[in-house]
């Protein structure tokens, strides 16, 4: 029974990693690489994320300069990041692209603080939905008699405990996100 829930533990886990993922990708008043892992650029025909076709750096806190490898796509990645929501004009000057990252107004930080409450919460029905999937499996698996009511219901508390320790994980990282953004 024990392996039953590693199984789905791991599930969980991996939804609380693509959440910390998305959190980073919210733009928080300082330059940080990971707001553009969701943008991709047409290279050859295929969608390819900026990070895989340049140099990302960040000279100062408040900026970031992306250096292609092929100069044919700096205009490609200036689109790319121009029909995005980072919400940021990127400078092109022919070699690099720059992104200069404004102070974030109060609205804008309220904004932003929603959609990471979105993330945190989407994080969580996905959680749910994973334990959901394993009661499912539990109670089909005492109805064919491969295990009893007890194991089932002891199965069924860890598996809670575990659904539980997620679901504040979740939101303790919201709630880090959320302050760090208004605190800048």
């Amino acid at each position: 029974m024990l392996e039953f829930n590693k199984d789905y533990d791991a599930k969980m886990k991996k939804t609380i990693d693509v959440v910390a993922g998305d959190f980073a990708s919210v733009r928080a008043g300082r330059a940080n690489a990971a707001v553009l892992d969701k943008i991709s650029v047409d290279y050859y025909g295929t969608a390819t994320p900026i990070n895989q076709v340049a140099t990302i750096s960040s000279p100062d806190p408040r900026s970031l300069m992306i250096q292609p490898w092929d100069k044919t796509l700096l205009k490609a990645i200036e689109k790319a990041i121009q029909t995005s929501d980072l919400g940021i004009n990127p400078q092109n000057d022919g070699q690099v692209i720059r992104l200069i990252f404004p102070q974030l107004t109060e609205e804008r930080r309220k904004e932003l603080g929603k959609t990471v409450k979105k993330y945190a919460e989407n994080g969580k029905v996905a959680v749910r939905n994973i334990r959901r999937d394993a009661m499912e499996k539990l109670k089909a698996a005492e109805k064919k008699n491969e295990m009893t009511e007890d194991d089932r219901k002891d199965c069924e508390k860890e598996l809670q405990d575990i659904t539980d320790k997620y679901c504040k994980q979740l939101d303790d990282m919201a709630a880090k996100k959320e302050k760090e953004l208004m605190e800048l």
